[in-house]
């Protein structure tokens, strides 16, 4: 129940470094893409990958051969996924979820903030972490795919800047289009 034998002991630790060793080479040979802030695909790889990891280490029914096998499969599915979604719209539309607009000029869009399980306290935080005491200086509040919230500032208007809803970095924000169409919601 506490100890079985020293071999097995030998093997966790030989196992367990060679599985880190080879999940580290893995990691790096597949980029920064791959350990990047996760999207729901990436989360799933990343909880695959750790339980792979235990699997090999703990079982000794499973040879490191068909864990490093079961490595490369998940780390090559998230890479030709990553390729994929480069690659394709459609494919990156069905992979990753698109940013939600959560607040605009001076509104809480609380549809918008229900749906993505947001309160003003979330939001708030994030302003804080700005260094901003208040809203005044926020135009919109962004979730993005990753679930973090984004924050464009008030600014560059009197520069001639073009306001938020006209730039490209807004283009794939859900709320936007919606908020030029209507201010119903507001």
């Amino acid at each position: 129940m506490f100890f079985n034998t020293w071999q097995d002991i030998a093997r966790i630790v030989i196992i367990g470094i060679l599985s880190y060793v080879a999940l580290i080479l893995l990691l790096r040979t597949a980029g920064k893409r791959t350990l990047s802030q996760m999207n729901a695909f990436d989360f799933a790889v990343s909880v695959a990958v750790g339980s792979t990891l235990s699997t090999v280490i703990l079982n000794r029914d499973i040879a490191f051969a068909e864990g490093l096998t079961a490595f490369i499969v998940l780390i090559g599915l998230q890479m030709l996924m990553g390729w994929l979604a480069v690659r394709s719209d459609k494919f990156e539309r069905a992979l990753k979820a698109d940013a939600q607009l959560l607040y605009y000029k001076g509104n809480y869009l609380r549809q918008a903030m229900r749906r993505s399980r947001i309160s003003r306290e979330d939001m708030y935080q994030t302003v804080r972490k700005q260094g901003e005491s208040n809203m005044t200086n926020i135009q919109a509040v962004i979730m993005e795919s990753d679930g973090s919230l984004s924050l464009i500032m008030n600014s560059g208007n009197e520069q001639g800047e073009k306001p938020a809803e006209e730039t490209e970095v807004m283009k794939k924000v859900n709320g936007m289009q919606t908020h030029k169409q209507s201010n119903s919601e507001l």
